[in-house]
């Protein structure tokens, strides 16, 4: 069953490896691998978050606000880039068993597409985080970003 508490782990400064398609709808497309950082803080007495990460090899930063809504016990992710200085269509799902997943709806590159975020690995110094995108409904999926965070030297949860 998720709480507000499921993002309780992520408080705290994070090293993050990234490894992003250069093309989010193309299977055969070359994966970079580059490092940022991030640090998330909790609002709300844990019923809500926001991180911000630093992409320097991208020129970007991004934001991240996580909203835990007690009646549907699920949690909204609004994300926003710095490059575009919007925020992207949410995402809602919950935590079960160790693991988020999270869905909704989006465009790129003027189609259409479903929108997967999974939360995984959870530890007190480490998480994974992979995003996914559908072109045809949710049958297929082709992961085209994943984060792999580890706990900032000296750091610790909250």
């Amino acid at each position: 069953m998720s709480s507000p508490h499921d993002f309780d782990f992520f408080h705290g400064a994070w090293d993050v490896h990234h490894r992003r398609r250069t093309d989010f709808l193309d299977p055969d497309s070359a994966w970079t691998e580059f490092r940022g950082t991030s640090l998330c803080r909790p609002l709300f007495d844990g019923a809500a978050n926001v991180d911000e990460i630093d992409m320097p090899r991208l020129s970007a930063k991004g934001a991240t606000l996580r909203l835990f809504d007690p009646d549907t016990e699920r949690w909204s992710l609004n994300w926003a880039s710095s490059l575009t200085g919007t925020l992207f269509p949410p995402v809602f799902g919950r935590f079960e068993n160790g693991r988020g997943e999270f869905h909704g709806d989006d465009t790129h590159d003027g189609k259409e597409v479903r929108v997967r975020f999974l939360w995984s690995g959870v530890s007190p110094t480490s998480a994974r985080w992979e995003q996914a995108f559908s072109v045809d409904g949710g049958e297929t999926w082709l992961t085209n970003w994943i984060m792999e965070f580890i706990r900032s030297s000296g750091t610790t949860a909250g």
